[in-house]
């Protein structure tokens, strides 16, 4: 039977991490994710996820790297506020996981991503009486598909901050009431 249901910003996460100085990871985070997931686990030709992430949110837990990341050398938010994706195909991998294939914006540019899904939990009640189901999510991008290219050189060799970026969710979805009713 399909459901339609809500992103709770408020218990969801959307993560990256990225290489520096090709020594360590660094995480960053961003703090406004919202969204429309329409699930059908019988039909999931039928299911379709719809996200928006202010890029504006992003923080690493460094204010200076936060301002740059918020520049035109990287997410440019003042002329691209929202980070989106939006499904075009859904298919299960097995029992615990779905595979699904949309297009993610990013910086003024869409490309087909594949996110790995775990989940969807099995509905279950709030203590405020909601329902809700809950999935962890995961992809690899580069961030020079996306027009993401600022980089400096290392006196060493290398680059300071890597191509390859792992991004990594966790969604608590809420039942919207019409559905519940």
């Amino acid at each position: 039977m399909t459901a339609t249901y809500q992103i709770d910003p408020a218990h969801s996460t959307a993560h990256f991490v990225v290489r520096h100085m090709m020594i360590t990871n660094v995480r960053g985070a961003f703090s406004n994710m919202q969204g429309t997931v329409v699930y059908d686990p019988a039909d999931l030709a039928s299911s379709k996820i719809d996200v928006s992430i202010d890029a504006g949110t992003v923080h690493t837990r460094v204010d200076e790297r936060d301002a740059h990341l918020k520049s035109a050398d990287f997410f440019d938010v003042k002329n691209f506020p929202r980070i989106t994706f939006h499904s075009k195909k859904i298919e299960r991998s097995n029992d615990d996981e779905l595979k699904v294939a949309g297009d993610l914006s990013l910086h003024g540019v869409t490309r087909e991503v594949i996110l790995k899904v775990e989940g969807p939990t099995q509905e279950e009640k709030d203590p405020w009486g909601n329902l809700r189901i809950g999935a962890s999510a995961s992809a690899k991008i580069k961030r020079s598909d996306f027009g993401l290219t600022w980089n400096a050189a290392l006196e060493t060799g290398g680059v300071l901050v890597g191509d390859d970026v792992k991004i990594e969710l966790e969604v608590s979805l809420i039942k919207s009431q019409a559905a519940a009713a």
